[in-house]
């Protein structure tokens, strides 16, 4: 799916329901131009401010992402723009203005039933000292991955079980050895060799 921009009331179709209406004051009270755009591993949104060529704010949105990622994500650009109406670009992009900005904007969307328990119950958490990406915070990450689309056989490496083997996107096959805090030490069966990884990477469990 190549980028296309939407009207705002096409906004219903990607956010849990009853929160279009939370959502909408911010583009009837600004000019927002918002892109909803094809899958991007690096980036789950992004916020662009006014530019002389482009006098309006630009917000960018992963298709790809659960109704919860994508109001999570939606409401942290969003705070990039708060926190640009504020501050110009005289504060840095996740400093302590877009925080505040951030959870201004997101607690009142909690204690609502909106999210399910285990993701409200980890935003809760993170809202208290909010992340640059929502990857950034395993158990944020964790309770928001379990309401993803997952082609079959992949999972993250934190679901494995003791001693089970998985491969990677190169191809290489590990076992996983053990678990510590956020991570897991994982052995390559090729080489013998020990890796780390964390355990919200996804991974293919290996079948044969």
């Amino acid at each position: 799916m190549g980028k296309q921009e939407t009207s705002f009331s096409f906004l219903q179709q990607f956010l849990p329901p009853g929160t279009f209406e939370q959502v909408e004051p911010y583009f009837s009270s600004h000019v927002i131009h918002l892109t909803i755009t094809h899958e991007r591993k690096s980036v789950l949104g992004d916020y662009r401010s006014p530019a002389p060529d482009k006098p309006y704010h630009r917000i960018s949105i992963n298709a790809n992402l659960n109704p919860y990622s994508f109001l999570i994500t939606l409401l942290h650009e969003l705070a990039h723009m708060t926190t640009y109406l504020h501050f110009k670009h005289s504060v840095s992009p996740h400093g302590k203005e877009w925080k505040t900005q951030f959870r201004h904007i997101l607690i009142p969307f909690l204690g609502k039933s909106i999210f399910p328990a285990s993701v409200e119950k980890a935003l809760l958490a993170y809202v208290h000292n909010p992340a640059a990406s929502t990857c950034s915070d395993p158990r944020l990450f964790k309770a928001l991955y379990r309401y993803d689309e997952h082609k079959e056989g992949y999972l993250l490496v934190d679901d494995l079980e003791l001693n089970e083997k998985f491969e990677t996107e190169s191809g290489q096959v590990f076992q996983k050895i053990e678990h510590m805090r956020t991570r897991s030490k994982c052995k390559e069966l090729k080489t013998g060799r020990m890796f780390y990884f964390m355990d919200i990477v996804e991974v293919k469990r290996h079948s044969r």
